[in-house]
């Protein structure tokens, strides 16, 4: 997944860190609100975040049942090994500028990935139609019995991110060894997001090596280009699905993200319901060139610089709207967390009804920089250029401004921030202003003098993306949420043996701050989840993904083929059209 957008629960489970140092009262005196916790059963507590029991399969328990077992032996578990390791030994890198398809040689490397899952997963290339789309992205479907029923999607990316050149040799085991030591599969793309793709295939090898026949058809669909922005992968994989299933043609669609992880004493997945926009603003100013010696009191860096500061001191403002996905997850915590300090505890359940709660609630919360930036829409400085020479007036410099956009803004209100944020400055400089195509000052306002340049807003690279739709968590149309919480609850305590519900997992409403393959999926359905059933260490992430030793437990690994296993079961019985 892209590197802003992994695993964001990070900022969810960290959030309360700085809690016990900020904490303070808003009423006088306290509100009293009982404490209760029944864990998903009744009571005022669990009506705040109700929680469906865990989803067993029912028709398809004989299969369930038989496939848990075969996931529990050994002989199971060295095959698993041995299909993840082989994946990751495979390379199979993307880039931020890579050429068409056909055109880059860089693309190549997938002949290879795609030929070691043929070797690996012979059922699957035998029994599932497969259809290629440019070239490297598959779709593959297993045909259900009836055929009137919205199919089940499961996505995932074949790409990982590049290994720095000068980190290879801080690698424990080479990145693309797959090396197994009895505990961790090592190597690049273990965790992201080849234990994803490898997970769903060994879940659909399974089946079918037990002779299983879906009622619902299962498509899987796989990108290549997840980490460089899709472009050449999910987005033409988008319009191959559309083609073949029609817009909302799929019951839902479960692809990469969040995972599962502690809290306070209890266990809390947070499957990703709605994702951030994205927008990359470059801010370019030129002026007339010259020679140094001859310098104006600003040269075009210097006014750039300016104008970055400005920026950077003027971030947007924060607040934790009721309807969004992250106050939706606080509320979660405060209603199954057991050891959340009962002070922030009734704070965070006062505010569903107290504005003032709620901004003394945000106090305590935007402590935590990563869930501040969770909520709110971010900027961040990432590229500047300018100048050729020391000796010549630099006449042009730019920067790119990456914003990721709040679940309750827009591209256009982002965009707009920018421009009323800068319009003073190109005043102060008498500069014309143009932004985003259209003209905001043409300068030449002070004393008539000429101006002095032109500042320039842009959208960079390719264009703005809106926040994801909210995908129905609640309500009459929230059966696909239910079942994919529901299977989570199943397939963890199976895992673990646990019997019932009081000790297991909670399931909570959660975002994802980047952006998956699915920003290209929504017309297909709006039932969108990223989850990939990752279990965090620490309340952290997955051991060091995107960076040196990124490795994968195997346990994790084995819990993951019986998520998907799961997940697919009980879709394929249940009530959705």
């Amino acid at each position: 997944m892209r590197a802003t957008g992994l695993l964001a629960a990070i900022g969810v489970l960290g959030l309360f860190v700085n809690y016990t140092s900020h904490h303070y009262w808003w009423h006088d005196p306290p509100i009293i609100y009982p404490l209760k916790f029944n864990h998903g059963g009744t009571g005022a507590l669990a009506d705040i975040c109700p929680q469906v029991r865990q989803l067993i399969p029912h028709s398809n328990l004989e299969i369930w049942v038989s496939l848990g077992a075969t996931y529990d032996t050994d002989v199971f578990k060295a095959k698993a090994v041995s299909w993840l390791a082989g994946a990751v030994q495979v390379p199979t890198e993307s880039y931020d500028y890579l050429g068409p398809v056909g055109t880059d040689p860089r693309w190549e490397k997938f002949h290879a990935f795609h030929a070691y899952l043929r070797k690996a997963f012979p059922l699957i290339h035998a029994e599932l139609e497969l259809t290629k789309v440019n070239t490297y992205g598959l779709i593959f479907v297993w045909k259900g019995l009836n055929e009137r029923l919205k199919p089940l999607l499961l996505a995932a990316h074949q790409d990982v991110v590049p290994v720095e050149p000068t980190t290879v040799d801080k690698w424990t085991h080479p990145p693309f060894s797959g090396h197994f030591d009895g505990t961790f599969v090592w190597g690049r793309g273990s965790c992201d997001d080849k234990s994803g793709l490898i997970g769903t295939m060994s879940a659909v090898e399974a089946m079918l090596a037990n002779g299983y026949e879906p009622t619902r058809t299962v498509v899987l669909a796989f990108g290549f280009d997840e980490e460089s922005g899709g472009v050449h992968g999910a987005r033409t994989l988008s319009a191959k699905l559309e083609e073949m299933f029609g817009q909302n043609g799929f019951a839902m669609i479960v692809d990469e993200g969040s995972g599962y992880g502690e809290l306070y004493d209890r266990i809390i997945a947070m499957p990703g319901i709605s994702e951030k926009g994205s927008v990359n603003v470059r801010v370019e100013v030129t002026t007339p060139g010259g020679h140094s010696s001859l310098p104006p009191p600003h040269t075009s860096i210097g006014i750039l610089a300016e104008l970055l500061v400005k920026i950077e001191a003027n971030p947007f403002k924060t607040h934790l709207a009721r309807n969004s996905p992250p106050y939706k997850t606080i509320q979660c915590l405060a209603a199954h967390a057991p050891n959340l300090p009962d002070h922030l505890r009734r704070d965070i359940l006062a505010s569903a009804y107290s504005d003032k709660a709620l901004r003394v609630a945000e106090s305590v919360l935007f402590t935590n920089l990563a869930f501040k930036n969770l909520v709110r829409t971010t900027q961040a400085i990432d590229i500047i250029q300018g100048g050729v020479k020391v000796n010549a007036l630099p006449e042009r410099a730019w920067a790119v401004v990456n914003h990721r956009i709040s679940t309750e803004s827009s591209v256009a209100a982002t965009e707009g921030h920018d421009i009323d944020l800068l319009r003073p400055l190109a005043s102060k400089f008498n500069l014309s202003y143009t932004a985003f195509g259209k003209t905001v000052d043409h300068g030449d306002h002070l004393d008539a003098s000429p101006t002095c340049g032109n500042l320039t807003l842009s959208e960079a690279f390719r264009g703005g993306l809106e926040p994801a739709p909210t995908t129905p968590f609640e309500g009459d149309d929230a059966m696909p949420y239910q079942i994919l919480s529901g299977s989570i609850k199943a397939a963890f305590n199976r895992h673990r043996s646990i019997e019932g519900d009081d000790d297991g997992i909670v399931v909570s409403p959660g975002i994802m701050s980047g952006n998956t393959d699915t920003k290209f999926y929504w017309k297909l359905t709006p039932h969108i989840f990223r989850y990939g059933h990752i279990r965090s260490i620490s309340g952290t992430l997955p051991p060091n993904i995107h960076t040196v030793n990124e490795a994968m437990s195997i346990d994790n690994f084995l819990e993951i083929i019986r998520f998907y296993t799961t997940l697919v079961l009980n879709v394929d019985e249940s009530a959705l059209p």
